[in-house]
């Protein structure tokens, strides 16, 4: 099963100059919580913002870079292909970023952890839009740094075998 994780804005930024937008204690250990002991799928550029694979964790770094190399970490070139696969397993898959991989993975996912902060912040990436999720397993709220947000874990609705769109 493949799940994403991000930290959103209200108006769906990720990121900006390689970087995240929130210094949010609470969202990094709800992601170590989900993603302990699970496979993470990141782009390079995530990797190389990170500068090391994740401890804990089996880490697959997608890239076109035929010459990309890295230590702890599995390289990927087609991801179409790894995410059929990891489609099909019972095990659940973490996508972690960044944009250009969390719009490729969307149509892939069954599940979606996100931290929605009410935030509208300047960015240059977006996560994609996720209408066809709905919310099923929580929804809280918290507050770190002065921003407010909302953890929510969205699945994507299906009636039928036909995708249904749901607005949050």
């Amino acid at each position: 099963m493949i799940s994403i994780i991000a930290v959103v804005g209200k108006n769906r930024a990720i990121g900006r100059d390689n970087r995240l937008l929130w210094n949010l204690p609470e969202d990094m250990n709800r992601f170590r919580l989900f993603t302990k002991g699970k496979t993470v799928i990141m782009g390079d550029k995530t990797f190389l913002s990170i500068g090391q694979p994740l401890k804990n964790r089996k880490n697959i770094v997608v890239t076109l870079d035929q010459n990309f190399v890295a230590r702890g970490v599995e390289v990927v070139y087609n991801l179409e292909a790894l995410l059929k696969k990891c489609q099909k397993s019972k095990e659940e898959v973490f996508v972690i970023g960044g944009g250009t991989i969390y719009r490729l993975a969307l149509p892939y996912a069954k599940r979606l952890y996100l931290t929605v902060v009410d935030d509208a912040p300047k960015a240059d990436t977006f996560f994609p839009d996720y209408s066809e999720f709905e919310k099923v397993i929580e929804k809280s709220q918290g507050q770190d740094n002065g921003f407010d947000y909302q953890f929510l874990i969205l699945e994507r609705m299906k009636i039928n075998n036909k995708k249904v769109k749901a607005t949050l």
